[in-house]
């Protein structure tokens, strides 16, 4: 069920005759949330290319067993294990200064008739990649039923947006209030790429960082990206 309810129809003018859809109170609570971070956390934008012909090669065999991690679990997997090696970009800017976090818990959003909800996976890096894709799949299903709960929404310290499922190649997300930084993952795109001094056939994904720049610097979200960007394109290191 939609969140958007029809309150009044508008007057015709030049715009044609309108009505007016007032948001449910999460959505409402969504919107000023999404305002109050892009106007007060100055975003810096980070973009890489990886040559993910090899995890697409990986899920293929894995998906011969039965139930397969998406690719957006094994973004997940890598994006956790980065995380343990760059602490700050798992930390808060509060007052003044830097609040690390013990715990990487990483909000994943999913796309609902109610706008993008953002269910929790806690402890992503401990968790092996077939735990992360079951837990990912049954917030999903909860979150598109309505049935989600606030406990599951809670507590993350990154995120993820994965427009990739739509056919977007690129974006630059908003940071999540309450965190430094937010990756993007665009669409696998079929394209030549240079393997071995060899120009062969490959896969490529355009993977986007949108961090908080009073915590993290360029070179600071750079090191990141790439080393989620090499675990992508070694996917044997995702187990």
């Amino acid at each position: 069920m939609s969140d958007e309810v029809q309150v009044q129809t508008g007057q015709a003018g030049n715009k044609g005759e309108g009505e007016f859809l007032e948001y449910s109170r999460a959505r409402q609570s969504m919107s000023r949330r999404i305002a109050e971070s892009k106007a007060t956390i100055p975003h810096i934008y980070i973009q890489v290319e990886a040559d993910v012909t090899a995890l697409v090669r990986r899920r293929a065999a894995l998906r011969e067993g039965g139930d397969a991690p998406t690719v957006n679990d094994l973004v997940i997997k890598a994006a956790a294990l980065a995380l343990r090696n760059h602490p700050r970009v798992n930390g808060t800017y509060r007052d003044g200064g830097l609040q690390l976090h013990s715990r990487i818990n990483i909000g994943v959003a999913v796309d609902t008739e109610d706008g993008s909800i953002t269910p929790v996976i806690t402890d992503a890096d401990l968790k092996e990649l077939d735990e992360i894709a079951s837990e990912v799949r049954r917030l999903s299903s909860r979150a598109r039923s309505g049935e989600i709960t606030p406990p599951e929404q809670a507590g993350a310290t990154f995120s993820i947006s994965n427009l990739g499922m739509l056919g977007v190649n690129s974006s630059q997300p908003i940071v999540n209030p309450g965190q430094a930084a937010k990756l993007a993952v665009g669409v696998i795109d079929p394209q030549p790429v240079v393997r071995g001094g060899e120009v062969v056939p490959g896969d490529v994904m355009t993977l986007d960082l949108s961090c908080d720049h009073r915590v993290l610097h360029g070179g600071e979200g750079a090191r990141f990206l790439t080393e989620v960007k090499t675990n992508l394109e070694n996917p044997g290191m995702l187990g």
